[in-house]
């Protein structure tokens, strides 16, 4: 198991040419001294990951880099850190709704709690875990920082042995005992890293670029990022998922809405340049972002219990097709040659209202609104609001309703370049967020806040 990167560690397990591993982790990475580095040599034959590829990712897929046969299991991201959890509190197999109507309940043993189907996971046990922390003690104790602890302490704990590679080794009782993320009793070998991490920030992977439809131009992603924030709310708490997603943050500013991020932050705010970015605080794309008051950084267990505990008034997500019933798909197409599950699975359990952005059509102008999903879904029966660069879509009783057209274009126009039929039933003023139809999107968001919540309310 591979954590946070601890990229002398891992060089070091290459240098020495073990081969015959299964590696789990979240993602490959894409940089040397990554988990990458060791499918690249032919030294893993298995993976457990939630990434194996990524659609116009920098590298192709796991299978595809490996120079040996590679057997991928691709689990969500929530359900990874779960079987994890279970197998370090010495638990057996746990139900979860997660997944239970995706290919990836195909083969498991699945029963019925509460009406709702669940699928049997199994604890995932480990040799070795190799992870990285900021600081540690004399202690073996560990002190993550912003955001990093993630999956480390639940990948620690279902370990039998624990390597942790650290910025630096203090003498024991120089860390407070609050301020042991980690204690001792789970960590087995500390390393120093002799040299201090240096992050390498992705470049976003939604360009604001500006597509062309029928000889016409949609809006940028910047622009539809700006359109799903006049939609939200106030007083709500909303994750925002990668890609096209990541540019509603910026549009927010000192709105009371609490941004959540599955990789451990709650209370984020816009994305930041490399030259304001504190290399511990980013959002689930691993972008940099500022802070709000109120903010809090904790582990993707909490994270998770969040989301599908119904704690959120809405999840925000791309995809590559929406369906006409409500069924989305947004982590493989058949070019990828791999999966990217991500959180996704987790956070359409209960995502209170789930709202999907994404460009209308593909590059070669196919409609990614569609009668029934070809893709594997991530989910079904699900989707409340489609939010393209050409139009914004509502699901209801009656199908898909077009609520409102990009400048320039006509619902003729959006119906064109949309397989299923649309039931045109237009905000009444498109340009104005304080409008009817907006304000009764917004009401339907607090009508569906679970009784009791106590929503945010920083601005007071």
């Amino acid at each position: 198991m591979i954590h946070g990167f601890p990229v002398h560690v891992i060089s070091a397990v290459r240098d020495r040419g073990l081969t015959d591993l299964v590696l789990v982790c979240n993602s490959l990475g894409t940089l040397p001294g990554h988990p990458l580095t060791l499918v690249e040599q032919g030294q893993a034959r298995k993976l457990v990951v939630s990434f194996s590829a990524r659609a116009g990712g920098v590298v192709g897929s796991a299978q595809a880099i490996s120079p040996v046969p590679l057997e991928i299991e691709l689990v969500p991201q929530g359900i990874l850190v779960e079987r994890l959890r279970s197998a370090g509190a010495g638990l057996g197999p746990f139900y979860s709704p997660v997944g239970q109507d995706t290919i990836l309940a195909e083969g498991k043993e699945c029963r019925e709690f509460g009406g709702r189907r669940h699928v049997l996971e199994e604890p995932l046990r480990l040799d070795y875990a190799l992870i990285y922390a900021h600081t540690a003690d004399r202690a073996g104790n560990l002190a993550f920082r912003g955001v990093n602890q993630n999956f480390g302490p639940s990948f620690a704990k279902a370990a039998r042995v624990v390597i942790a590679e650290v910025d630096e080794i203090v003498a024991a009782g120089e860390l407070a005992p609050d301020e042991v993320d980690l204690p001792g009793i789970f960590v087995d070998r500390v390393v120093r890293s002799p040299v201090p991490r240096t992050p390498r920030w992705p470049e976003s992977r939604a360009r604001d670029e500006r597509r062309d439809y029928l000889g016409r131009p949609g809006l940028t992603p910047r622009e539809v990022g700006a359109r799903i924030a006049a939609l939200l709310p106030e007083h709500s708490y909303v994750n925002l998922g990668v890609g096209l997603p990541t540019h509603v943050s910026d549009h927010l500013l000192d709105r009371d809405i609490v941004l959540h991020a599955e990789n451990g932050l709650l209370g984020y705010g816009a994305r930041l340049t490399v030259a304001e970015a504190d290399e511990n605080i980013y959002n689930a794309a691993s972008e940099p972002v500022s802070l709000r008051k109120g903010a809090a950084a904790f582990d993707t267990v909490a994270a998770f219990e969040m989301a599908r505990g119904g704690r959120l008034d809405a999840v925000v997500l791309g995809a590559y097709q929406v369906g006409g019933d409500g069924s989305f798909a947004n982590w493989t197409t058949p070019e990828m040659g791999g999966g990217a599950i991500g959180g996704a699975m987790d956070l359409v359990v209960r995502p209170g209202k789930l709202i999907v952005a994404m460009r209308h059509t593909e590059r070669s102008g196919r409609p990614k609104i569609v009668r029934t999903c070809e893709y594997p879904v991530t989910g079904t029966d699900c989707v409340d609001l489609i939010v393209t660069d050409l139009a914004v879509i509502e699901r209801d009783e009656r199908g898909l309703v077009l609520r409102e057209c990009a400048a320039g274009f006509t619902a003729d126009d959006v119906q064109r370049l949309t397989e299923p039929r649309l039931v045109v039933e237009l905000w009444t003023d498109q340009a104005d967020p304080a409008a009817a139809g907006y304000r009764a999107w917004q009401e339907a968001f607090r009508l569906g806040r679970p009784a009791g919540r106590t929503a945010p309310c920083l601005a007071r």
